[in-house]
Order: C-alpha cells, then structure tokens, then sequence
C-alpha cells in the first residue's frame, strides 16, 4: 500500500498475475519491449518478480522498417536498457510496410502479427512458455470499442484475454522468417488491469524514461483516432465509459466461455464430416439447435477452414442462417475468405464457394446398366447400397403422401413396365416429372431447375420401365406416369437401403 492506503502498482500487478495464474515459477518468458511506458513498466516490474518466481527472463525487440532514425533509436535504447539490467535481447528488423502490402493488410494489422510471430519464433530459441506484452486497461476499453465498431460477435466484444495460447492468433505464417514453436506459448498481459496513466505515473515516480513513439498521435490510424478523438468524445457522456467497457468485456467473455461449451458439445453433434476441404453438418441436427448455437457453428466451421479469418462478419452468419433454414438443394450463402454455406437434401456444407458436394446417397459409375427384380433385391457396385423392390398387398394414400424418405418411391405398379433398369443418365434423355402436366422437358434442363447438384447428375440413378420411360429420378421425383392415384390398384415399392438386407 501507498501512503494514501491505495495499493501500489507493484502489487496490484502481482495479484492480477496470481489471479489469473500468468506465472508459474521458474518460467521462461519473452518480454515484448518496444521502448515506451508500458513495455518498460512492464519489464521493471517482473524484473522485481524474477527472484520470487524465478523467472528468466529475455527481452525482444521488433524495428518495423517504419519511422527511420526514431525506430534506430528505440532499438538501439531497448540494447542499452537490457544490457544495464543484465538481460539478454534478441533485436530483428523487417520491413512491415512492404509486408503489409504483399497480403494486402492494413499497416497496423501486417506489424501486429509480424510482431507475434517474432515474439513467438524468440520464445522457441530460448525455451520460454511465456511471452509478456505490456497491453492495459486502456488498449482493452479501445480494443473492445473497435470491435464493435466492426460488428464483431461476442468472441470480439470480449476484448484481449489475460492469457490467450499464440497459436490463436491467426496467419503468423509469412510473417517473416519465422516458426511457431510446438508447444505454442501463451502470450500474456499482466498490465490488462492497469489504466495508462498509473502506468505512466509508474514510470516517473521511479526515474524510468521511455521513448516516445510519434506515430501514436497519428490520427490516419484507426486506433489513434479512437484513443484521441471518440473516446474523449464518449467521455462527455459518460466519464466512466472505459471501466464500462471493461466490465462489459469481463460479463460477456464469462458468456462467451459458455457458449463456447455449448458449441464444442453440439460440434460433436452436429458435424458428420470434416476435413481440409469441407465440413458438413447434419442440417436436421443444426436445425435443432438454438439460434446462438447455430450462428456458432457456422463461425466455427469458417475459422476451422480459413485460420487467418479474423471476423466472420453478422451480416454473413445471418444470410448463412437464413439458407440453413430455409434453402432448397444446391442454395447457397456467401461467407468470407471465398467460402460458402451449400444446401443439400439433409446436410450443410461449408466449403470454398464453388465446392461441388459429393452427392449424399446411392451413385452409379456413369454408364452403368443394373436390371431391377420386382421384387427382388439389387446390390449397387459400391457394396454400400442396395435396391428393394416389392408390392405391397395394403396401403393408404396417407403412407404414400407423407413418405419421409427421398430414398424410398411408391409408383403405380401398372406403369411399372418390365424389364427394368437401374441406369445412370443418358445424352437425349428426357422425363415426364410429377405435377408438370405431362411435359417432358430434357432431363438436364429439369435437374438444373430442380438444383440438383453438378457432380452429382452423372452419378445419379434413374429407374428407367423398360419401353424407356424414367419412372423416377431417384432421391428426386417420380414421373406423372408412375405417380399413385385413386383408381390405382396396386402398389410398387423401391427403397434403397445401405447394407445388406435379404428379403
């Protein structure tokens, strides 16, 4: 405590890092300086933990290529101040600027990861576990109010964490010469609680001098322009707005852990397959979920495919939403990094947005020819699958009407002609669909209305009677020759069925 009763920076810090248990002793920790108050503040104070915890300690530095003799000098001051203090310091130049525009990234976007990624490769050279930067309480209020600014979701509005693995932090690879060490260390913020200027008031009470960086007052930077213009601003409606927004950060990263529960649970659900390339989900089973969970699950399934994705914005997740719920086959919603959301019968997939679906029930190599038994059973070549055929001695319109699987048809047996075939499509083909008023369009221009699938339509099986007739595009539609009607008598049945099953 100080002689007002306060308690003093020292402490403060020191119970912040206990609380949320940033330190274990004998750790290895990188300290990120850049010259200025924080960074130094940051140093001189774990340099006075470094006996209690025995810690080891390696300073970093990190010149930008930016700024010219001012960015000289800091460096050369980061050297001159690790040499007193008796650390060790691994100093590295790149050009930010000319990197920032090879991946298209603003300025202070490309020296952000830049810097994380060098942070990250010093602290594979040395061992440490841990890398210390010296973001407060003021780089939190500012970073929670860019992020809802951008409309980030909750992940966002969360603001920076205490401690937070560096393999979170996305698209470190290119950043430089540099290697994300395995296991990643967990970058670490023990000044998050600290207002700037307790930091600053730190440094003067105790004779440390830092640099002064002059870009900090440049307004053409989003951030500057909110640590000198909005946030002022918002202070004359109300004088607490940062420790507002610090507590909004702590209430919905507290929410955000939760739903973060509830996603994995549901993750293990919901997805049926994943991959490099894609990620389906059961659409009934995504569907089932509430809004946040499915809003969730589409966020994850876009960060799992693209790592480097910093926001999925609302306006994507809403539109993907909307498709998930009530698309048709072959919808699709546009998402960032040249993903998409595709509709099929009873799966969603997120891919690259013009991914191509396998199709998701029985296939036929393309100009295959299989008689059908009826009845009679027809295994399919894949061994996966195969086809049931019988009459049924009693039905109701209600069985035939309400059939909830695209796999199994009711056809009048009348118009069930013999010999039949199980085929793939042919060039000239064309069917007479139920509810088209006996029009027979080419069957390709009605499986690109009725969106079936590109990769899907070589593959697909047709049961054709056997005067040539497609009495049902499987998976699809009947034709209005086969369709059951009151005077119908008798009744056929086709299923397919995965396995093997004897009649």
């Amino acid at each position: 405590m100080d002689r007002t009763g306060k308690m003093d920076l020292f402490s403060q810090v020191r119970d912040f890092i206990e609380g949320h248990r940033l330190l274990t002793v004998g750790d290895g920790v990188v300290v990120g300086v850049s010259g200025g108050p924080d960074s130094l503040c940051l140093l001189h104070l774990l340099r006075r933990l470094q006996e209690e915890h025995h810690l080891r300690l390696h300073v970093a530095h990190l010149h930008h290529g930016a700024r010219g003799e001012d960015a000289d000098a800091d460096a050369a001051f980061v050297a001159d101040l690790a040499r007193q203090w008796g650390l060790s310091v691994t100093l590295a130049k790149e050009d930010v600027p000319a990197i920032a525009r090879r991946h298209k990234l603003a300025f202070e976007e490309a020296a952000r990861r830049v810097r994380y990624a060098f942070l990250a490769h010093v602290a594979g050279q040395v061992g440490a576990s841990r890398i210390a930067v010296g973001h407060n309480a003021d780089d939190q209020a500012e970073t929670v109010l860019m992020h809802f600014l951008r409309g980030a979701g909750p992940a966002g509005l969360r603001g920076m964490r205490p401690a937070t693995s560096i393999a979170e932090y996305r698209l470190l690879e290119g950043m430089g010469d540099y290697s994300l060490p395995s296991p990643p260390p967990v970058l670490i913020r023990p000044l998050l609680g600290t207002p700037r200027a307790q930091i600053e008031q730190y440094c003067a009470e105790l004779g440390l001098q830092p640099r002064f960086d002059r870009s900090n007052l440049d307004t053409t930077y989003f951030r500057n322009r909110l640590r000198h213009e909005l946030l002022p601003l918002l202070e004359t409606y109300n004088p607490n707005i940062r420790r507002r927004l610090l507590h909004m950060a702590e209430v919905i990263a507290a929410d955000y852990e939760l739903l973060t529960r509830m996603r994995d649970w549901a993750w293990g659900e919901v997805v049926r397959r994943e991959s490099d390339e894609a990620i389906v989900l059961d659409r009934a089973g995504w569907n089932a979920q509430p809004l946040s969970i499915q809003r969730a699950l589409i966020r994850e399934a876009a960060y799992r495919l693209r790592p480097w994705l910093r926001d999925v914005d609302f306006v994507h997740v809403e539109a993907a939403v909307r498709v998930g719920r009530e698309g048709t086959t072959g919808n699709r919603a546009t998402l960032p990094g040249g993903l998409a959301l595709i509709v099929g019968y009873d799966v969603l997939t997120v891919a690259d947005a013009d991914y191509e679906p396998p199709p998701e029930g029985p296939v036929l190599p393309s100009g295959t020819e299989l008689p059908v038994g009826l009845p009679g059973l027809t295994p399919l070549p894949d061994g996966k699958w195969h086809l049931e055929a019988s009459f049924l001695d009693t039905w109701t319109a209600a069985t035939v009407e309400g059939n909830p699987d695209r796999w199994t048809a009711y056809l009048d047996a009348a118009s069930v002609r013999e010999p039949l075939l199980l085929r793939t499509r042919r060039s000239g083909d064309r069917f007479r669909p139920q509810g088209m008023a006996g029009q027979a369009p080419r069957l390709t221009d009605w499986m690109i209305n009725a969106k079936i699938p590109r990769a899907w339509r070589d593959s697909l099986p047709l049961l054709v009677a056997g005067d040539g007739e497609i009495l049902w595009v499987c998976g699809w539609r009947v034709s209005e020759t086969a369709t059951i009607r009151p005077t119908t008598r008798q009744v056929a049945r086709f299923r397919f069925i995965r396995g093997r099953k004897e009649l």
